[in-house]
């Protein structure tokens, strides 16, 4: 950790140091800041912020979203918060959240970026973009994945082939304890290399572990407390590690797809497209033909939205996968439950994504790993793209926007228990399984994930197929009470590290 990283994070022990530099920020404050027009209406009530550092010796970035939560709760579900110098608006609560992604689309429908994603994603993709480009990439990109299977037939063959590596790594440490991280992320992100590329990678292939795992650290380190203090003062980039490793890592990981392009290409046949790619080069090559060379499809947005992919169809689906895992070796009656209804219902044979219906316990429990492991706290910001007066509070075109997700899973008007674990907020009173309309965790509107179908049948694949074959407990020594469920905060939130027994079922 660097010396100013140290200083700032140890707020407020080092009074004097940052007095010092309160004073030095506010003298660049007054120089920096012209006049500013007077605000049109009433803006969202909040804490009041010093200049330049705005309210961040109000907020715990080790856990903002526990920090908005709480302050939700003393200024409603409209608030603003300074997050440095940068004015972000927060909206809490389902009805809140719901309104203004689903019917004010428009206003609310723009992505927000931050410094660190600004850098690394350079206007390209499918993520932290807007305009045509977004919707010609997010477009392109819904039509040829349903083409190469998501969420279809072709999805869940895909997944039933790579279970059955899973099973077989699992079956290898013959019910000792183990961590489950690596091999989850392998078997998840060949779902989606399988799409993408048109095929899967062996486990132990160096390129695509070190893909992997690059990936993995960038997420953690997105939420760490010095890349959110880059967020707010960019001018501190050179002296955070943390941002160097993010920014090598992309680099690198780019470098790796542009590898993987490169080799696709020299065996491309137009009239058998293998995948993602393969379509997007196909594409890309018609359009040059004809004469549009200065269009949306090129080799920069092609890198650029592998890695979306990659990366967003990873980390979420196996962090979900690694929460559920855990919750059923702490709560083993309810893992007891899922084994019964399964063993009743489809026996020893594979299950099938049509067995759902069928199976509404699991289909609760699966919901309820997601409702609470609340992965994606914060969702990914927003930004208005028009000034709008949305429950009396004027917000102007431009605003950062937090649409709080955790305040939607945990909202108390909505969850019967909202911090219990409990799969019963999907079962009604004759134990059918019923939709609950603030299940969020894949955000909502515009911009809601553009992989959900995919996930969702991923989840449910894996988590049935894996109860199906073993039971799973706590190490030796270790009591289901032991099991701590306080997340490791990255921009997902994912387990501790902890290690399971995956017995296998007679």
């Amino acid at each position: 950790m660097s010396l100013i990283e140290g200083l700032l994070l140890q707020a407020p022990s080092s009074t004097v140091t940052l007095l010092g530099a309160g004073l030095f920020l506010l003298v660049l404050y007054l120089f920096s800041s012209g006049s500013s027009s007077e605000p049109q209406g009433k803006e969202p009530p909040g804490p009041r912020p010093l200049p330049l550092l705005g309210n961040l010796f109000q907020l715990d970035l080790k856990r903002l979203y526990h920090t908005l939560c709480k302050m939700s709760k003393e200024y409603g579900s409209v608030f603003t918060v300074h997050i440095g110098p940068r004015k972000v608006v927060v909206l809490a609560g389902y009805k809140t959240v719901k309104e203004a992604l689903v019917n004010h689309v428009e206003e609310f429908g723009e992505r927000g970026a931050f410094p660190i994603q600004e850098e690394l994603n350079q206007g390209l993709g499918i993520v932290f973009t807007n305009g045509d480009s977004w919707k010609e990439m997010r477009r392109f990109a819904l039509t040829n994945l349903r083409d190469f299977g998501m969420g279809k037939k072709g999805s869940e063959e895909k997944i039933i082939e790579e279970v059955r590596y899973l099973i077989e790594v699992f079956e290898e440490h013959k019910g000792k304890a183990f961590d489950t991280t690596e091999s989850m992320h392998y078997a998840i992100s060949n779902i989606i290399s399988s799409i993408v590329y048109g095929s899967r990678f062996e486990y132990s292939d160096p390129r695509f572990r070190r893909t992997v795992e690059r990936v993995r650290e960038s997420i953690q380190l997105g939420g760490s407390r010095s890349l959110q203090l880059y967020n707010m003062f960019p001018w501190l980039g050179s002296l955070m590690k943390s941002k160097s490793v993010v920014a090598k890592n992309d680099y690198n990981n780019k470098q790796d797809i542009h590898d993987l392009v490169t080799e696709l290409k020299e065996t491309l046949n137009p009239q058998m497209c293998r995948g993602f790619v393969d379509s997007f080069l196909v594409r890309k090559q018609t359009l040059e033909k004809s004469g549009h060379m200065n269009t949306h499809y090129h080799d920069g947005n092609l890198i650029q939205s592998v890695f979306n992919l990659f990366a967003a169809g990873t980390d979420t689906t196996a962090t979900t996968m690694r929460w559920g895992l855990m919750l059923m070796a702490k709560y083993p009656s309810v893992q007891d439950r899922v084994q019964e209804e399964m063993s009743r219902v489809i026996g020893s044979r594979q299950p099938l994504i049509e067995d759902r219906k069928n199976l509404p316990y699991t289909d609760a429990v699966i919901h309820e790993i997601q409702r609470v492991a609340n992965i994606a706290p914060l969702a990914l910001p927003h930004v208005t793209s028009r000034d709008i007066t949305f429950q009396g509070y004027f917000i102007k075109k431009g605003t950062f926007v937090i649409p709080l997700l955790a305040s939607v899973l945990m909202d108390e008007s909505e969850w019967e228990t909202p911090h219990a674990f409990n799969p019963a907020h999907f079962l009604n009173e004759k134990g059918q399984f019923v939709k609950r309309d603030a299940f969020m965790p894949f955000s909502a509107g515009r911009r809601v994930c553009l992989g959900e179908s995919l996930a969702r049948m991923e989840l449910f694949l894996f988590f049935t197929s894996l109860l199906q074959r073993f039971r799973f407990s706590p190490p030796p020594g270790v009591t289901e009470d032991d099991l701590d469920l306080t997340p490791v905060v990255g921009i997902t939130l994912s387990p501790l590290p902890h290690q399971l027994c995956a017995v296998t079922r007679v």
